[in-house]
Order: structure tokens, then sequence, then C-alpha cells
């Protein structure tokens, strides 16, 4: 048996420790190498910039690891399966997993799945008009109709590629590209 809290509470002091911010950990089967891979996901972003570039990946790749076999040498063993440890930005069509995503990305148009039933349906996709904190309400409007989805509800969801998404995305940490750019013109 997995123990996806205990795995979840790991993975977010370790990444507190490191400055980020936990977005969503997923363990699942299937992956690159075939269907009978398991992989363990931990998505994480710096609150300043909502990424992490390759070294913040690998800085907590490898506290993530260290502390998981601290954990198991001492007899608590969290995963029993082998499995592929993925540690990743959430990139820019994100997953939205925690309340603060969805008021921070009003506006933007995302994917919603519940569930269950709500209004007679499990899936809506339109623009984010608004989360209200006090009743942990998500407002989406579907095709001109605003629905309030209950956030305790929702089961995936995902930001939609746009070109207005895209816009307000802020800009990888690009230092350092000039230099690479000198070296390729010589």
């Amino acid at each position: 048996m997995n123990d996806i809290a205990r795995i979840t509470e790991i993975a977010g002091e370790e990444a507190a420790s490191l400055g980020f911010d936990l977005v969503r950990v997923r363990y699942f089967k299937g992956g690159e190498i075939g269907d009978e891979e398991h992989t363990l996901q931990i998505m994480a972003e710096r609150p300043e910039t909502g990424q992490l570039v390759i070294e913040d990946c690998a800085a907590l790749s490898h506290r993530f690891s260290d502390r998981i076999d601290a954990l198991e040498e001492a007899g608590e063993v969290l995963i029993e399966d082998a499995y592929r440890l993925e540690v990743s930005s959430p990139g820019i069509d994100r997953p939205l997993t925690r309340a603060k995503d969805f008021a921070a990305w009003t506006g933007h148009e995302a994917r919603i799945e519940l569930t269950e039933l709500q209004d007679g349906r499990k899936r809506f996709r339109g623009d984010l008009v608004g989360f209200d904190a006090a009743q942990e309400m998500i407002s989406i409007n579907d095709d001109g109709v605003v629905y309030e989805v209950p956030f305790s509800l929702v089961a995936n969801a995902k930001l939609i590629l746009t070109d207005k998404l895209i816009a307000a995305s802020r800009p990888l940490d690009v230092s350092g590209v000039d230099d690479l750019v000198e070296e390729q013109e010589d």
C-alpha cells in the first residue's frame, strides 16, 4: 500500500524548505517506458514566478529522494512498488489544484471535471469568472451561462492554452541566454 497523504506531506515539506509551493502530487501506473511502470509526479513552483527551472527540479528531486531513502532505512516504507520520480513545473496550461489557483487565474479559460453531478453535469469549460473564498465556490462561464461549482467537488481542473494565457504567463528566468546565443553564433 502506498501512503499518498504522507508522500504529499513530505513533498510539501521538502518543497517549502527550498522556498517552493507544492502544486500537486500524483502516483499513477503507466508512463513513458510502458504501461507497467509506476510514476510519482511532484509538481511545484516558485511563488514569485509560478514556475521552476531545471535546477530547481533537480534540487527538489534530490531532497525528496534523500528523505524517502532515509525514511525507508528507518523502516517507514511509503511506496512499495518500483517507480519513476518525475519533478516538474506546472507549465503554462497548468493544473488547478488549490483554491488560490482558481482565484489567481480568474479571467482565463479552464476545464473542470467534478466527482459528482452539479447542475446536471460533471464537466465545464469556459472562462473562470471568480472564486468565492468564504464559500469555496468557483464561478465559470460555460457557453454564456455562469455556473457556481463547489471547490470540494473538483476532481481535475486545468487551464486551457490560449493566446491570452501565454501573454499573461510570466517568462522563465532568461539569465544567461545572451551568452548561449553568442556561443551558437561563433
